[in-house]
């Protein structure tokens, strides 16, 4: 008797797909790695089938048996301990075609760092000294190094050079006019708010050409988030690489009598920070096995430890009972660390198994959210003190703007972590939530730039 093929199932297949796409966006797991894992799913799943149950009950009890991904992780790092070294080498074992891409790859990345270093030492050939003009370059800071970046992206994503410039260029060049035609008072917040702030929002451009122009995708914003936070850890990694390397070579001359820290402030440091931008966006992108293997890790540590932090902060400021009276550098270091928690929080969502139950990490997550939450009030009733006893002033109202949008996000995190935590909403819900608010700290940054120097007459 001829067996009669089994026709396949349109829902099941869309639940694999997903369970798949999800896999390969863990990518501690290799692509031939993720093969194996659903052969096995789709092994078990038949097995189950054929004992009665539907495509969807076969399917959740497979995913079950199979256990967390965190777990098939962990069973494929202990069975393949040394793919962890050979992830690190560049000249790893690929397919031909996949090989020759990544060659080109880093071809095409090494010659933007080399621009990038060009573009930030192009001033100095138009008259403009980094000591003497340090203002200047503070403002065109992320103007002169970005682009690049973002460039680098809309050529991965292959956004085409119609779509790249019509939805990249726009950005770039308004924040040109920003830094360079407005007319700054000496020495003026207004000019400090636009050179902290305006790299901010050129960094959410580099976003949209990361995500590849689809930035209504809440998936590609949290692959932005994750991104971003593996970008500064690489980015953090080359630094203190090059910084040991930089202090043995000025050693190595001094050495033999040779003076070379001029040459070494002048072109080896501004030109290896901005390649290194370029260089760590690139580990990221070829090399995001590795640091998915960190990231959990550092999120685990961190966290507890800015947790504490903040607890300790809270006591100490309560017992001193100068809530109102501090000052304004207090107040700007609280923000700081408020941006912190909040880079943390959205590292920690990131990296975590979204099917994973809820653990004492999240307890302790949602502690810190709490904390950092206590914090926001206090700091917002002292500034708003401040601000009612001296007047306003761009600083003291960035800084307040900047408070109510960490209290609003913060708060809600809360409660969705709350929810989460008594299995009343799922972890999605918690991680929407984070890619839904993101515009609004790209609006802000926006109004910063855009609006705060005209409102405060460019003091």
């Amino acid at each position: 008797m001829t067996a009669v093929p089994r026709t396949p199932d349109a829902g099941l297949e869309a639940q694999i797909g997903q369970w798949r796409g999800y896999v390969q966006r863990h990518r501690a797991i290799s692509p031939a790695d993720v093969d194996e894992l659903e052969g096995h799913l789709r092994d078990q799943v038949a097995d189950l089938e054929h004992t009665g149950l539907s495509g969807d009950e076969a399917f959740l009890v497979a995913v079950k048996r199979m256990g967390s991904l965190d777990q098939v992780s962990r069973e494929f790092a202990r069975e393949h301990s040394e793919r962890l070294w050979k992830q690190l080498v560049l000249t790893a074992e690929l397919p031909e075609a996949a090989d020759t891409r990544s060659r080109r790859e880093l071809v095409v990345v090494l010659a933007l760092a080399v621009a990038a270093a060009v573009a930030i030492k192009a001033p100095a050939l138009a008259g403009y000294d980094l000591d003497d003009d340090a203002s200047w370059y503070a403002r065109n800071f992320g103007l002169l190094v970005l682009p690049f970046l973002a460039g680098y992206f809309a050529w991965k994503r292959r956004l085409g050079w119609a779509r790249s410039l019509r939805l990249l260029a726009p950005p770039f060049l308004l924040g040109a006019l920003v830094a360079n035609v407005y007319p700054y008072a000496e020495d003026g917040s207004t000019e400090v708010l636009v050179a902290i702030h305006l790299p901010i929002l050129l960094w959410f451009v580099v976003g949209l050409a990361y995500v590849g122009g689809d930035w209504g995708s809440h998936p590609r914003r949290m692959d932005f988030i994750r991104f971003t936070g593996e970008w500064a850890v690489y980015y953090t990694l080359l630094a203190l690489g090059g910084a040991v390397l930089v202090g043995l070579t000025l050693a190595g001359f001094e050495a033999i009598g040779l003076e070379i820290s001029s040459f070494i402030a002048e072109w080896v440091l501004p030109c290896g920070a901005v390649g290194a931008v370029l260089v760590a966006a690139w580990l990221v992108e070829a090399k995001q096995s590795v640091v998915e293997n960190i990231a959990p890790v550092l999120t685990r540590v961190f966290t507890p430890l800015t947790t504490l932090m903040l607890l300790a902060y809270l006591v100490a400021l309560l017992a001193t009972g100068n809530v109102v009276e501090v000052d304004r550098d207090l107040l700007i270091l609280v923000d700081l660390i408020l941006v912190l928690v909040l880079g943390l929080l959205l590292y920690a969502i990131s990296a975590r198994d979204p099917l994973a139950r809820p653990d004492l990490f999240d307890q302790l997550q949602l502690l810190l959210v709490l904390s950092a939450l206590m914090v926001d009030v206090l700091m917002l009733v002292a500034m708003l003190i401040r601000i009612t006893e001296f007047g306003a002033s761009p600083n003291k109202t960035v800084a307040l703007g900047l408070n109510l949008i960490l209290l609003a996000n913060l708060a809600w995190s809360a409660r969705l972590s709350v929810g989460f935590l008594r299995q009343r909403l799922p972890f999605s819900a918690l991680e929407r939530w984070q890619t839904t608010y993101l515009p609004v700290y790209a609006a802000w940054a926006a109004v910063v730039v855009l609006v705060f120097p005209p409102a405060f007459s460019y003091t």
